[in-house]
């Protein structure tokens, strides 16, 4: 069954906001996108908090289709992924994982 990746994060006090969606466009998106076990991965940045006046708690989050959960495993286990993922660690902070499955 197909399952939904959601990040949510924030970025390191010491990283700028271009130095990260620079990064994020030119690695992080296209390498994800090449991988057979995803369907499709988006990166946003999140404004506000819709009909409050609250700073959000969480600056950016990621939704990952992933159309096959062993493959997508395998796939983040290779060298390619695993330097994504320590690059990805130096740009963000409270990041936090969610996995879902569509009703």
């Amino acid at each position: 069954m197909a399952k939904t990746l959601l990040a949510l994060f924030n970025l390191k006090n010491d990283v700028s906001k271009d130095d990260y969606v620079a990064w994020a466009r030119s690695v992080d998106l296209p390498t994800v996108n090449g991988l057979k076990s995803v369907d499709q991965f988006s990166a946003y940045s999140i404004g506000e908090v819709f009909g409050a006046d609250t700073k959000p708690p969480y600056q950016y989050f990621e939704v990952i289709d992933v159309n096959d959960m062993d493959q997508f495993m395998s796939d983040i286990g290779t060298d390619t992924m695993q330097k994504v993922a320590s690059e990805f660690q130096k740009f963000t902070d409270d990041v936090i994982f969610l996995l879902s499955e569509r009703l």
